[in-house]
Order: C-alpha cells, then sequence, then structure tokens
C-alpha cells in the first residue's frame, strides 16, 4: 500500500473516531450496541494506519481489511435496520438507545449511522483498489 493512501486512511479513521467522540461526548447523543461495534472496529485502525505510515510498512492491509470489512458488515446490517429494510424482530438492540432511534440528521438525509457506512466504505475501497494495484504490479 503506497503512503499516500495509508495516509488518507489514517485521516478518513481519525475523522470517523473523532466524529463518534464528539457525537457521545459533546453533544451527548448515547450510541446504541452497534455504533459500540463499529467503534471497537474504526478506533483501532487510527493506531495501526498511524504506525503503518510511520513505519512504512506496506503490508498494512494484511491487518486492517479484516478489520474494516467486520466494521462495514455491522454498518451495512445498521443502516439496512435504521433505514427499515430489516424488520424490527432482529434487532439486537434491546437495552439502552434503539439502533433505530434519530438523534441526528443533516441536510435531510445524512445520519450518524450513514456516516459511519462511508467512513467503512472509504476505508475498504482503498483497501480494495490498493490490493488490486499491487497485484497489477508484481
Amino acid at each position: 500500500m503506497k503512503p499516500l493512501m495509508i495516509y488518507l486512511s489514517w485521516l478518513i479513521a481519525v475523522g470517523a473516531t473523532l466524529g463518534s467522540l464528539y457525537f457521545s461526548n459533546i453533544m451527548m447523543f448515547p450510541p446504541c450496541s452497534l455504533c459500540w461495534w463499529q467503534r471497537i472496529c474504526m478506533y483501532p485502525l487510527t493506531v495501526l494506519f498511524l504506525i503503518a505510515f510511520l513505519r512504512k510498512d506496506k503490508n498494512v492491509l494484511f491487518y486492517t481489511t479484516p478489520i474494516i470489512t467486520i466494521g462495514f458488515t455491522i454498518s451495512l446490517y445498521h443502516n439496512l435496520l435504521y433505514y427499515g429494510f430489516i424488520e424490527k424482530s432482529f434487532i439486537p438492540c434491546s437495552a439502552g438507545v434503539s439502533c433505530t432511534s434519530v438523534q441526528f440528521v443533516t441536510l435531510g438525509f445524512i445520519t450518524i449511522p450513514l456516516m459511519a457506512l462511508t467512513a467503512f466504505s472509504l476505508l475498504l475501497a482503498i483497501a480494495l483498489y490498493s490490493q488490486f494495484t499491487f497485484r497489477k504490479h508484481e
């Protein structure tokens, strides 16, 4: 993976991490259980991408792609649940904040779950692009 792609991935992960901390600690929106699982995937990526960038580790995809994929899958499920594509009987959020509760909407369609899905989608796209171009140049 090229250093520029590692740096870009780090910026996305830092932005998503700071955004989630802003919504929970400054705006005081309590995270739902699916948000917690997404945070478990996103927060370590900030450290892993920073270390990979500083050490010029071209093998960063080996240990970040599984975490990104898990986070993306949880985030996709969360969005399908949030926007009503999955029946509420499948909701794992029985205690605390509901995973479908509307806490923030901007521009009429941008929500917290959508922002998380966007971050994981960008990270996954960069990882797949980097993997494809790496194999092509071998």
